[in-house]
């Protein structure tokens, strides 16, 4: 896998974890939504912050209402700190009841090709299509993918020299190009 600095998280402290630990990037992702992107990266940091490092096997034994609290404490780790902070435990006991705490095992463990990637992502909690097939395409773009497919299996988000997602956030330029893809996509559904 490529260890290209990420810069999504626009925060060179949380976008460091991200570079750095596959649990992190994968908590960042589910916590994208109904949030401002680089908002929801900085969520694992802060979840770091808070709890002396950034642990999967301590954040999926935590007492369930301590973390909670510690999600939603401000500055939260989402606008619904309280149920983003459930989720993420769901994550992380997800990841350690089924690839033993290692979360790059669901893209490198076994003969896998993008569309098996893709059907590992979309087995997540919180993960449906939309949200799995970006995270491949981040995969496949940011961190050296090598699984055979991946940008056919991740659809439009794995298009080359595409704004549409995270996938494609490399920089602020970036971020406000893909921010703008979105804001005209969004307007071109509500004119249907």
């Amino acid at each position: 896998m490529a260890t290209r600095m990420l810069c999504i998280a626009q925060e060179p402290d949380a976008d460091e974890l991200l570079s750095t630990d596959d649990f992190a990037l994968l908590v960042g992702m589910a916590l994208d939504q109904q949030f401002p992107m680089e908002h929801a990266f900085r969520g694992p940091w802060k979840i770091a912050d808070r709890m002396g490092g950034f642990d999967i096997r301590k954040i999926a034994d935590a007492d369930p209402e301590a973390f909670e609290e510690l999600a939603a404490t401000p500055p939260a780790i989402h606008r619904y700190g309280r149920s983003m902070g459930r989720r993420v435990q769901e994550l992380a006991r997800y990841i350690v009841d089924n690839y033993d705490g290692k979360t790059s095992h669901l893209w490198t463990e076994g003969d896998l090709d993008g569309k098996e990637v893709l059907k590992r992502l979309k087995a997540l909690p919180g993960f449906g299509d939309q949200k799995a097939r970006i995270f491949l395409a981040l995969l496949g773009k940011q961190r050296g993918l090598a699984a055979k497919g991946w940008r056919e299996a991740a659809g439009a988000y794995g298009e080359d020299g595409s704004r549409r997602s995270v996938a494609d956030v490399t920089d602020a330029e970036s971020l406000t190009q893909v921010r703008e893809f979105k804001k005209q996509a969004k307007a071109a559904a509500k004119a249907k």
